[in-house]
């Protein structure tokens, strides 16, 4: 199929690199034109110079951007990807962002004779150099039936969560569940620490258990050694933070464990830490105790 991809960063530009390998006919855009060619000497395609001319005659359309007001620029700005898609071009948003953005984008092109799902993903940056992310997806099965051979380039999981909005909504619960992992798991480190357990130990042994988690498997010796430059940054993990907090509020629903946590990321990143791991939480607890 012609696909095109249009934002390359940590995650997108090894992701358009597996529909690359897969054999798909990709062209590329970023708002950065150096990594738009870059990418284009690492695989095969072409890049194209905006949104708009990236979309022209493509199959399927993947978006991978930062937030909100990123899509609404790249999907209905003056040189957007739907001024110049052809009737019946299936968009594809990989974004975390909230899901009235996905609804909105959804209505809109509708109006443009285009369909649109919400697919956020799951997995790090380790996952999408990997090709094993989990993708949430809000939509019709139809649009995920077309999509599959191009997920497969780079998720071993692709579920549909239901309407549009839905894929992003779960990816807000995925996003509530590892901070309160992180929160636990913060305390469980320093804890076996004090203790004078080695921690290597304890990590292998209790991750065939019930406490078992990937957090705990790729991060709790890590969390111990106070090292945190890898993984996802905590900047972003505040931003889908918001987006949680903001969308149980609309729902009439506290979050005070995720408020807590979401707190504690603000602090780190006052600290000048908002490029770390979101494992970092460690340090918040450490100024506690």
């Amino acid at each position: 199929m012609k696909v095109s991809f249009i934002g390359l960063g940590t995650m997108g530009y090894p992701m358009a690199g597996h529909v690359s390998k897969a054999g798909h006919a990709v062209t590329v855009y970023n708002r950065s034109t150096e990594k738009a060619q870059n990418w284009c000497k690492e695989f095969t395609g072409i890049y194209a110079a905006t949104p708009a001319l990236a979309a022209q005659d493509s199959d399927i359309v993947l978006t991978c951007v930062g937030n909100d007001d990123d899509l609404r620029a790249v999907y209905l700005g003056l040189d957007g990807a739907f001024q110049n898609a052809k009737a019946g071009t299936l968009f594809i948003d990989h974004t975390t962002a909230s899901a009235e953005v996905a609804k909105e984008l959804h209505q809109a092109a509708q109006e443009h004779g285009f369909f649109f799902m919400d697919a956020p993903v799951s997995g790090g940056q380790a996952g999408a150099v990997n090709g094993v992310l989990t993708v949430m997806i809000g939509g019709e099965k139809s649009d995920v039936d077309k999509a599959q051979p191009v997920l497969d380039c780079y998720a071993k999981a692709s579920t549909l969560m239901g309407p549009v909005g839905n894929g992003q909504i779960a990816k807000m619960v995925n996003q509530i569940l590892i901070g309160g992992v992180l929160s636990g798991l913060s305390e469980g480190i320093r804890f076996a620490q004090k203790a004078g357990l080695d921690v290597a130990t304890l990590v292998d042994t209790l991750k065939h258990g019930a406490a078992g988690s990937w957090q705990l498997e790729n991060r709790g010796e890590t969390m111990s050694k106070d090292e945190f430059d890898f993984g996802f940054a905590i900047e972003w993990m505040h931003k889908d933070l918001g987006l949680c907090l903001a969308h149980a509020e609309k729902m009439g629903l506290m979050l005070p464990l995720t408020q807590a946590v979401d707190e504690d990321y603000q602090d780190l990143i006052a600290e000048g830490r908002g490029r770390q791991d979101t494992s970092v939480l460690v340090k918040a607890f450490d100024k506690k105790a």
